[in-house]
């Protein structure tokens, strides 16, 4: 299965859970001849379907759909009660007696899968852990192009082996959620560069490369690395079709020189963004906290305040740390800027 025959142009945009998705963003770069990618990890398979045939109605191109590969986590209740305990000096910040605790803690994968399958977009993007090599079968009998999520040039051995069609190779700069699934995400540094590299040197399949890449020369000089495409999220953070809050786009738009940094305070896995005060306050004990999906959803209530009070403060402000070089502008112009950049002697 071909990734070429996704698109005009090797540029896809990365997929952005929690809201910064919306069906115009990922129409908008299908039609404009890149490819477009749905967040799909937070959805339940109702709200799935629905974003999917809202996609279709406005683009017959091909779109992405990404989704994070999960168990649902069984914590005790004493795991959760000194989770809630670590994030008091958050919520008690807000006036609140105590933290409300969620009635999941995240979608199920089985049946989020089952409902891609249905679906059958063009491909499927996968992060967090490796499918199964009957999943891959599963979505090839689809008619789905598979791309994998990788940090480590083993992580992408490993996508080749169960039979995805090409990995993305997700350097330390990348903004968001960190896909390592192989040892210790601490120890997964390599830059987009030298990840790209060590990828390419590896597998056959084709490869993707991810993190700060912000121009068409910096798409160029990925692809002169051997690169098939490149996946780009922070520069579709700051498009006039994002559905991030104004607020976080506001942030992002002038960030100058601001620090990203990782973080796990906010979810559990690693992920970049910009330094608010939420990271600073639980700096101390971000090691201490439960991992992904646990972590993140009881932050859920906060972050949605944080929203309705127009605090980034409290916000996860995920993007990468070539935010400073975003530019904001509708998201069908972005790619033929983009493209025109990517022609330039």
């Amino acid at each position: 299965m071909d990734l070429r025959s996704l698109f005009s142009y090797p540029i896809i945009q990365g997929p952005m859970a929690g809201g910064c998705n919306t069906p115009a963003l990922v129409a908008a770069v299908s039609n404009a001849g890149a490819l477009g990618s749905l967040a799909g990890s937070l959805l339940t398979p109702e709200k799935l379907r629905h974003q999917v045939n809202d996609i279709r109605a406005l683009t017959n191109r091909p779109f992405l759909v990404n989704l994070f590969v999960q168990r649902t986590p069984h914590p005790s209740k004493e795991e959760v009660a000194r989770a809630v305990e670590l994030l008091r000096p958050v919520w008690s910040s807000l006036g609140w007696p105590d933290l409300a605790l969620p009635f999941r803690w995240c979608e199920d994968f089985a049946a989020q899968f089952d409902t891609l399958v249905a679906l059958k977009p063009a491909a499927a993007s996968f992060t967090f852990d490796i499918l199964s090599p009957q999943q891959v079968q599963r979505l090839h009998e689809a008619g789905i192009v598979v791309i994998g999520t990788a940090t480590r040039v083993d992580e992408a051995l490993a996508w080749q082996e169960v039979g995805a069609d090409a990995v993305i190779a997700s350097g330390i700069e990348a903004g968001g959620h960190r896909g390592t699934f192989i040892g210790d995400q601490r120890d997964a540094t390599l830059g987009a560069v030298e990840l790209l590299q060590g990828v390419v040197a590896a597998v056959r399949i084709p490869v993707i490369s991810a993190g700060n890449i912000m121009t068409g020369a910096d798409i160029g000089a990925r692809l002169a690395l051997g690169a098939t495409a490149v996946q780009m999220g922070t520069a579709f953070l700051v498009t006039d079709e994002s559905g991030i809050h104004p607020a976080y786009k506001h942030r992002l738009q002038h960030a100058g020189n601001a620090p990203t940094r990782l973080t796990r305070a906010f979810s559990g896995r690693y992920a970049r963004g910009l330094e608010n005060r939420f990271m600073q306050q639980m700096a101390d004990v971000e090691d201490q906290v439960p991992p992904y999906p646990v972590q993140n959803a009881l932050t859920g209530p906060i972050r949605f305040e944080a929203a309705k009070r127009g605090d980034s403060e409290l916000m996860s402000l995920w993007c990468g740390t070539g935010v400073g070089r975003a530019r904001r502008m509708s998201a069908g112009r972005l790619v033929e800027t983009l493209v025109a950049e990517m022609q330039q002697p």
